[in-house]
């Protein structure tokens, strides 16, 4: 991996001062806890790094017409602990798309383990659309994670979440499954938020590529796929049945890894 001074060399420049109009501004914000290991997390990031050169992606961009898109990469984990890995840029064509996706390959991991704090997560990626430069028609912050947090009333993303909304954001996720199976769950009740908002599913980290390809497509065109409607924001859990396992707590019916919010 690279260290953090090579980092800031291949993160592209902020904009300047005047707003630039864009499509959509995305946020992506990735998992970097300590339930991720150096394996998933390069997985994360090259699943981005193939999305953005896949011709659907590629199509969806070019549909939105040359204002494009702009997008930015932050990595979390605990409540105080985030980071932007790379600033906004802004993506139009192949030759932005692929350049996008090469600084995706070689991006560092910035975030060493750490707690699962959704709302700090949310917290500050909210706040990167503060003097960024851009004007977006959308905003988007795209949020993927394997693991949910503890809901009290001094740890609860939905607050976090729904902030965000007011200030006319959406919040999907993307959501790993391969530690807690009703994740999704979680995410469509605490997590996203907003126009359209959807959670995407992947069963593990191998299949964290592909799900970010199709969920990729579907936030830039703002149309669902074909044959995969929107979830509900919100939907019944059956009671789950049998003990629970080590590691989780019960939350509401189902089970989510425990973390700490700040």
């Amino acid at each position: 991996m690279l260290p953090l001074a090579a980092a800031a060399l291949i993160a592209p420049a902020s904009f300047a001062s005047a707003q630039e109009i864009v499509d959509l501004e995305l946020l992506l914000a990735v998992d970097a806890s300590s339930s991720v290991d150096d394996s998933e997390f390069v997985l994360q990031l090259e699943g981005l790094a193939e999305a953005f050169r896949d011709p659907a992606v590629l199509a969806a961009i070019t549909a939105v017409g040359q204002s494009g898109i702009a997008v930015s990469l932050v990595q979390w984990s605990s409540g105080g602990r985030q980071a932007v890995a790379v600033d906004w840029t802004r993506v139009w064509d192949a030759d932005s798309a692929e350049r996008l996706a090469g600084i995706f390959s070689a991006t560092p991991r910035l975030i060493g383990g750490g707690d699962t704090s959704l709302r700090g997560a949310i917290n500050f990626s909210a706040r990167q659309f503060e003097g960024n430069g851009l004007e977006g028609l959308r905003k988007v912050i795209d949020i993927s994670g394997d693991g949910g947090a503890v809901v009290t009333s001094t740890a609860n993303p939905t607050q976090a979440r729904d902030a965000a909304v007011a200030r006319g954001i959406t919040i999907n996720g993307l959501t790993v499954l391969d530690e807690v199976p009703e994740l999704h769950d979680y995410y469509r009740e605490h997590v996203i938020g907003g126009a359209g908002a959807f959670v995407q599913t992947a069963a593990s980290y191998q299949e964290f590529a592909e799900a970010m390809l199709r969920k990729l497509i579907q936030e830039i065109s703002d149309r669902p796929l074909a044959g995969a409607p929107r979830p509900a924001q919100s939907a019944a859990r059956p009671a789950r049945s049998g003990p629970v396992p080590h590691g989780l707590v019960p939350v509401g019916g189902a089970a989510y890894l425990t973390g700490h919010e700040q």
